[in-house]
């Protein structure tokens, strides 16, 4: 079978691999398709810290049931379209303890700190398979994406009676934002890009901001009333991003952060007293954010405009290429197998 290696620094090529064979409890997957996140981008470029080399990429997974073993429970069928949960759990960390198994301590990523998803087949324990046949084979690769900003909105509390601004309208900001508006927040995107701001308004956002030519603070306070947003979820991974999220959000107001800074952020840290802030981390996903998202899907649907492109395997490298070169104008990637 074809799997899709990062072997290096901007290298990617396909390798030959046997087929895997499932143990009892596990299940062998056709993949149908697999996405390109933003921590293989930064794998290509050689920028992530977390990733061991040499590489299989891929966790953004859409996927067929090939064959099940013997104690697979019977709701998992051979022939079912599915998608996976692709986070591993240790079971005895405080994460685990307390029922937060996303942010494990132990946690091993499919496609970071293990073999992933892009190749013809894998294997994966029954308990990660989530199968849904309503859900389109391209579309279920793009329900991880999504759930982590569903989970992030989790961890913020929002609610009907919130206001919460969104800065970075990629996938994950996206997720973030439909998972807003469907608990009936007003939301205020922000981005540098005014065709993902046009976006963010189909999916419901009410304001947009384009920070690029816009001053945030006063816009923010026209469409606040001079209070500031209850919510700031930070979805980019930049140090002006995260201190706009400290600076902007309202007095007693909830901050989550979803991207990695490459670097050091310095704050003015008396407002994390003054305004008695909360701010959290926001890691990977829940199943039941993932159940969430299944369900938003269904119902609404998602917009073309999340695939940027389609590759075939043997166009790895040019697709990691193409996104490193027009990294603010991609949502996703997906690679068909």
């Amino acid at each position: 079978m074809r799997s899709l290696l990062i072997s290096g620094i901007r290298q990617v090529g396909l390798i030959e691999e046997k087929v895997p064979v499932p143990q009892d409890g596990e299940v062998l997957l056709k993949i149908n398709y697999v996405g390109f996140c933003g921590s293989d981008l930064n794998t290509f470029l050689g920028k992530n810290p977390m990733v061991k080399m040499p590489v299989i990429p891929g966790h953004e997974i859409s996927a067929t049931v090939a064959k099940v073993t013997p104690s697979v429970p019977a709701t998992i069928r051979e022939g079912m379209a599915c998608t996976v949960n692709p986070y591993t759990s240790c079971g005895g960390c405080t994460s685990c303890r307390n029922g937060r198994v996303n942010a494990c301590r132990f946690n091993q990523t499919l496609g970071v700190q293990r073999d992933g998803a892009m190749r013809d087949y894998m294997v994966v324990p029954w308990n990660k398979v989530i199968v849904d046949e309503a859900i389109s084979s391209r579309d279920l690769a793009l329900v991880e994406p999504l759930s982590i900003g569903f989970h992030a909105v989790s961890r913020a509390r929002v609610t009907d009676g919130d206001s919460v601004m969104v800065i970075g309208c990629g996938m994950i900001g996206m997720g973030a934002i439909i998972r807003s508006v469907r608990r009936g927040a007003e939301v205020i995107a922000v981005d540098l890009d005014d065709e993902k701001l046009k976006l963010a308004r189909r999916l419901g956002a009410k304001y947009t901001i384009n920070s690029a030519l816009e001053e945030v603070h006063t816009r923010l306070n026209e469409v606040t009333g001079e209070m500031g947003p209850d919510v700031v979820i930070e979805a980019v991974g930049a140090p002006a991003t995260y201190r706009m999220a400290v600076d902007e959000v309202a007095f007693t107001g909830r901050v989550v952060c979803i991207g990695y800074a490459s670097q050091e952020v310095a704050f003015e840290t008396k407002l994390f007293v003054s305004k008695e802030l909360d701010i959290m981390g926001s890691r990977n996903a829940l199943p039941a954010d993932f159940h969430a998202v299944m369900q938003y899907v269904k119902q609404v649907g998602l917009p073309d405009e999340f695939i940027t492109a389609t590759y075939s395997p043997d166009k790895g490298q040019e697709a990691l290429e193409q996104w490193a070169a027009n990294t603010g104008k991609v949502f996703r990637i997906l690679v068909e197998f």
